[in-house]
């Protein structure tokens, strides 16, 4: 089985078609997303379509998600991201908002092989950040894997035995063998709003077979996103972050 993870599109239709393209090529057996379709783009609606479509696929709610649906409070926001959740509250379609209240909370198990969450898999809103979250990570995990994401990084947490390790992903392909008696806990990165100053789309392809999971980045087309972004009146500020990645 070879499985496509991505995780936190954030209404950027630019980037999510470029994803789209890019694995239209390939062979992909089931889909995986790892939650956050709105917030910060200017696409919310064209994305949650997009991604309706996929099949088969598997999917958990993310932070943003549960805030336009009034799921959680948005006081936690800081104002840009608030003012994004205000707007998308606005422009989402009532059947794509019957798909976000519909979506179900981290922790998932996909096909009895992996585990999928949104920010961990004790706190669906708890952002892995170090070993010292992921050492509490991983005492309530089950299988010997978990995909996750929130922190728009790519970054790859090991336990062997008692020892937690963590790696930065950088550049623009990497890959993960992985191995007996390891404990993983994988973040492909975010597909529509990176932050490790790399602007390009990040996502992984697992492939059960081999045991192996490789990790992506892609050129999207990041001016006509930003315009979106600047034409609908959303804060500036998330235009720019886009080509700088941050």
């Amino acid at each position: 089985m070879r499985y496509l993870i991505f995780s936190d599109i954030h209404g950027n239709l630019e980037a999510l078609n470029a994803l789209m393209k890019f694995v239209a090529k390939r062979r992909i057996d089931h889909f995986v997303c790892l939650g956050d379709l709105v917030g910060y783009g200017a696409s919310p609606n064209e994305c949650i379509q997009k991604v309706r479509s996929l099949h088969p696929l598997s999917m958990i709610r993310g932070n943003h998600d549960k805030a336009v649906m009034g799921l959680d409070s948005i006081e936690t926001f800081n104002p840009v991201a608030a003012a994004a959740i205000y707007w998308t509250k606005k422009k989402i379609l009532k059947k794509n908002a019957e798909f976000l209240t519909h979506l179900p909370k981290g922790p998932q198990v996909v096909d009895e092989t992996f585990a999928i969450c949104h920010g961990s898999p004790f706190d669906e809103d708890y952002y892995i950040f170090g070993e010292f979250d992921a050492a509490e990570a991983f005492d309530y995990l089950k299988l010997q894997l978990c995909f996750f994401g929130h922190t728009h990084f790519p970054f790859v947490y090991t336990k062997r035995d008692a020892a937690v390790d963590g790696t930065f992903l950088e550049g623009n392909s990497n890959e993960v063998k992985l191995e007996k008696g390891v404990t993983y806990l994988i973040n492909p990165g975010s597909v529509g709003q990176p932050r490790d100053r790399n602007p390009r789309a990040s996502f992984a392809i697992y492939d059960t077979d081999a045991h192996l999971i490789k990790f992506f980045r892609i050129d999207y087309d990041i001016e006509d996103a930003k315009a979106k972004i600047l034409a609908s009146a959303l804060p500036p500020a998330l235009a720019d972050r886009l080509s700088l990645g941050i």
